[in-house]
């Protein structure tokens, strides 16, 4: 079995907690991080700064799809940033929980 962490950032706490949530309580997430973070980058010609909420999703990789998904439709922004890095290894013991806590 495949398992991936996806990344999302939100512009407020709130809305992290919200995508968070959602992601856990429908079973498509094991567990969600969120960390505050500084962003520099360019949207529509300008470099823009603001502070945001990094979402780390730990999940299998068949989720991801309904994961995008899920994010896409309470995400805020226009373009959200979703993306995805396998996990390559990890503990046995944390790999068999978070199987058993996603779909």
């Amino acid at each position: 079995m495949k398992y991936i962490q996806v990344f999302t950032t939100t512009g407020s706490r709130k809305d992290a907690e919200k995508i968070a949530e959602e992601l856990v309580k429908n079973k498509l997430a094991a567990c969600v991080q969120i960390f505050p973070v500084s962003s520099i980058y360019r949207w529509k010609g300008r470099i823009d700064r603001s502070r945001e909420y990094l979402c780390i999703i730990k999940s299998k990789g068949g989720l991801y799809k309904k994961i995008e998904e899920t994010i896409k439709e309470i995400h805020p922004y226009e373009v959200p940033e979703i993306i995805s890095f396998p996990i390559s290894s990890g503990s046995k013991d944390y790999l068999e929980w978070l199987a058993e806590e996603t779909e």
